[in-house]
């Protein structure tokens, strides 16, 4: 070995060490945010329940905390943590449809009301809980759900938090004690935010008679990351503790989607010091040009698909295909786009054994750095059967653009990879906001376009290390298929 080979395999050792360190430090951060607490699994009429106390608090004032559409308890966990630590009794839950939720969403009935009740309830039944002191929070749809709720029995909730609302019949002394919250990223939850406050009556900061109201917009946020602010955190934090004429002091910050953020770093890393054991198709052609300018044929995708789904709902609509909300119509969306940019512009090389063998990588690889902690972050990764039904058939679907985006970067250089990372993205946000506008019942993918760019950048790294268009299409199928099965609620 030279002297040169032997500084290039230092550096990998170096980065191999670094990047197993990251990774250990992030799950020890991650799980240390649940030190101090006692946490409590309940499942009660078919609704996931999560319960969360300091230990050994006795009397402690309840809340109850509610996700949004597509969200989940672990994209609340930040609330439930942050009120824990600071005294107060917490219990999260996953509506129907959401999370480890199996029973369908129904938006014309009252499940949402049901199940908040249940988890009320439950609330009020720990030891640790005093009864009479109870409060409400959600985020979107959720914050509709505690908003109704709380006017619906102003009794029983003696504050209400409501991030990103959406809407209630609030009046100046329902719900009790209300703030409401937004970022200034998100202009149509502001306003809405500000048509609440004024139908509650306008701010006011009186307590004493329950009727406090507030608007707080939180700076460069948007309908995500809004749930990850400690502004967001400490000002739900202080207005209960007005409500409730307690001081709860803590020195808590619930950093864990910057220990996450480590973390996926801490994986790419790895893949970086391991990368020469990895298979590579340099030298090999990954395009056949049907087209003088296979970049053309992914713009002709978007717009044969976003048509093709257009003309589909004018027959029946797409927003529940499958029996999962916006996730089926996203699916056949990407299918279209996918066989376009295949027949039009390019033309993978043929399969090989070997191929399918490193696709089972490819995803092993993905659902392990970008999946597993999640869990304990901000997405539900372990998939209740009802979702894992649908994973194969939803993968197919994802298949032929995930593999005319292999084929498009195999053999590339860094910066042909970056161009086709810009391009795809310019491409797909558009289309997909387009989708959202034309196609009735899928507006909410507005709202997550801007993890487009983050999912196939981690894609595309990945592809730079295991460079082979049937393996970048079976493994980020298959990938793409469980993280679209984990955020979208089953719908019936």
């Amino acid at each position: 070995m030279t002297g040169k080979q032997t500084r290039f395999t230092a550096v990998r050792l170096v980065l191999l060490m670094v990047a197993l360190a990251l990774i250990a430090v992030a799950w020890w951060q991650v799980l240390a945010a649940a030190s101090g607490l006692t946490v409590r699994r309940v499942d009660q009429d078919g609704v996931p329940l999560r319960f969360i106390v300091a230990d050994g608090v006795q009397d402690a004032p309840g809340v109850v905390v509610a996700h949004g559409f597509s969200g989940s308890q672990q994209l609340m966990l930040t609330y439930g943590y942050t009120l824990a630590h600071a005294g107060y009794a917490v219990i999260l839950l996953d509506f129907a449809g959401h999370g480890a939720n199996a029973q369908p969403l129904t938006l014309n009935g009252s499940v949402l009301a049901d199940n908040l009740a249940t988890a009320t309830a439950v609330l009020q039944a720990q030891p640790e809980v005093d009864p009479a002191r109870l409060a409400v929070l959600g985020h979107s749809m959720g914050s509709g759900a505690v908003l109704q709720a709380a006017v619906d029995h102003g009794e029983t909730y003696r504050a209400t938090v409501a991030i990103s609302p959406t809407g209630a019949d609030v009046s100046p002394t329902l719900p009790r004690n209300l703030l409401l919250m937004a970022g200034s990223l998100e202009p149509p939850f502001v306003a809405n935010a500000q048509n609440l406050l004024a139908q509650a009556g306008g701010p006011n900061p009186d307590f004493s008679q329950n009727i406090a109201r507030s608007l707080v917009i939180v700076p460069y946020a948007e309908h995500i990351s809004i749930l990850f602010r400690w502004l967001s955190h400490l000002t739900a934090l202080d207005w209960l503790n007005q409500a409730f004429g307690v001081q709860q002091a803590s020195s808590y910050r619930d950093g864990r989607i910057i220990w996450y953020g480590l973390h996926l770093a801490g994986w790419l890393l790895l893949l970086l010091a391991v990368a020469p054991v990895l298979p590579s198709a340099q030298g090999r052609r990954g395009i056949g040009r049907k087209r003088p300018w296979p970049w053309l044929a992914l713009v002709l995708g978007v717009v044969v698909g976003t048509a093709v789904l257009w003309l589909l709902n004018l027959v029946a609509p797409l927003a529940y295909l499958g029996g999962l909300a916006v996730g089926g119509a996203l699916g056949v969306w990407f299918l279209v786009v996918g066989l376009v940019w295949l027949g039009m512009g390019i033309r993978p090389l043929p399969p090989t054994t070997r191929s399918l063998l490193w696709g089972a990588v490819f995803f092993a690889f993905l659902w392990l750095a970008f999946g597993l902690l999640s869990q304990w972050v901000w997405l539900p990764w372990f998939l209740i059967p009802a979702r894992l039904l649908r994973w194969l058939p939803l993968a197919l679907a994802f298949f032929p653009w995930l593999l005319a985006a292999g084929a498009a970067t195999q053999g590339s250089s860094g910066w042909q990879r970056l161009g086709w990372w810009a391009w795809q993205c310019l491409v797909l946000v558009p289309g997909l906001l387009l989708l959202a506008l034309f196609v009735p019942g899928l507006n909410f993918l507005a709202l997550i376009v801007p993890v487009i760019p983050v999912i196939v950048g981690l894609l595309t790294l990945v592809g730079a290390a295991i460079d082979d268009a049937w393996a970048y299409g079976l493994g980020g199928a298959l990938f793409f298929s469980w993280l679209v099965l984990a955020v979208f609620p089953l719908v019936g």
